[in-house]
């Protein structure tokens, strides 16, 4: 079993940034990819982004060049810088984990970004 407990996100204006944060404990040597995800009311939750045990990492087409996404493995925690916030970025953002053969997933973080 993996828990992950998130932080980091709030309120800012377009074109500001935030950092949202994950800290991954429980069964942490099991873990390989991490990433985030995002979920607007009454749509499906999206993928943002996803860096591998090995570095690796991918980002939707909608925040590339704007997210960035990195990973403690020694701390068990995974970040996402997001700078130049659009308005339509504003979703709950849940971290991920895969953990052997399992998913793994945060209770959600609000982001709002205000026009």
């Amino acid at each position: 079993q993996v828990q992950l407990v998130e932080s980091g996100g709030g309120l800012v204006q377009a074109g500001g940034s935030l950092r949202l944060s994950c800290a991954a404990s429980g069964s942490i040597f099991a873990i390989n990819a991490m990433g985030w995800y995002r979920q607007v009311p009454g749509k499906q939750r999206e993928w943002v982004a996803t860096i591998t045990s090995g570095g690796i990492t991918g980002y939707a087409n909608s925040v590339k060049g704007r997210f960035t996404i990195s990973r403690d493995n020694a701390k068990n925690m995974v970040f996402l810088q997001m700078n130049s916030l659009k308005p339509e970025d504003t979703a709950v953002y849940y971290c991920w984990v895969v953990a052997g053969a399992y998913d793994y997933w945060g209770q959600g973080t609000q982001v709002t970004v205000s026009s």
